[in-house]
């Protein structure tokens, strides 16, 4: 069991180093923990961004998505189907040296179980390294429109199973890199209000 821990807080050590710095108004916390699993969620205003604004940045992770946290190193090899059955997949290109005909490899991150467009995006799957237990994870999007224009963001990962590390020691990093991707989708979903023109100003 030492040695899983220490497998394992070495996976996880570059996500603790570049923990997120939270946009002012974005709350977040594991907001339940138990042996069975645990739950993190977080909320956050966005002004300035309608939900339409904010859902197509949310289906388009290669966009927002820190390529520290995917198996390849390059976020523009995610993509995203956002409809029932649809998969938050990464494509792994083949190896140097490898021949012609060797197929590329890819990753399920997790598989889309409800689109709600601009409603609600619910997934499920076993994120990063959670992947290799025997573990269910169930993400939810809501996105609601704020008085007077903007969205209200709110996510939630409920996490439950069979794992060898303790929750206890799990959950605050599963949090921590979450909630950085979700800041990175609202300063990309702020890009796209603002449209083509207004960037090049800025």
């Amino acid at each position: 069991m030492r040695a899983m821990s220490l497998v394992l807080a070495a996976v996880l050590a570059p996500m603790l180093a570049i923990g997120p710095v939270l946009a002012a108004n974005a709350q977040a916390d594991v907001v339940q923990k138990s042996d069975a699993g645990f739950v993190v969620a977080a909320e956050q205003d966005l002004p300035a961004e309608s939900p339409l604004d904010v859902w197509q940045a949310l289906i388009a992770p290669a966009q927002w998505w820190n390529p520290l946290h995917s198996w390849s190193g390059d976020a523009g090899n995610l993509s995203l189907v956002p409809e029932a059955g649809g998969c938050f997949c990464e494509k792994l290109p083949p190896p140097k040296g490898a021949p012609d005909d060797m197929h590329s490899g890819s990753i399920e991150h997790m598989r889309v179980i409800a689109a709600m467009p601009p409603k609600l995006l619910r997934l499920s799957g076993a994120l990063g390294p959670l992947q290799g237990e025997a573990l269910t994870g169930t993400l939810t999007v809501v996105l609601k429109p704020l008085t007077g224009g903007g969205t209200h963001l709110t996510w939630s990962y409920v996490v439950g199973g069979f794992m060898r590390q303790k929750p206890d020691e799990i959950a605050p990093v599963v949090d921590k890199v979450l909630t950085e991707q979700f800041v990175r989708l609202g300063e990309a979903a702020s890009h796209k209000a603002a449209g083509p023109s207004d960037q090049e100003g800025r």
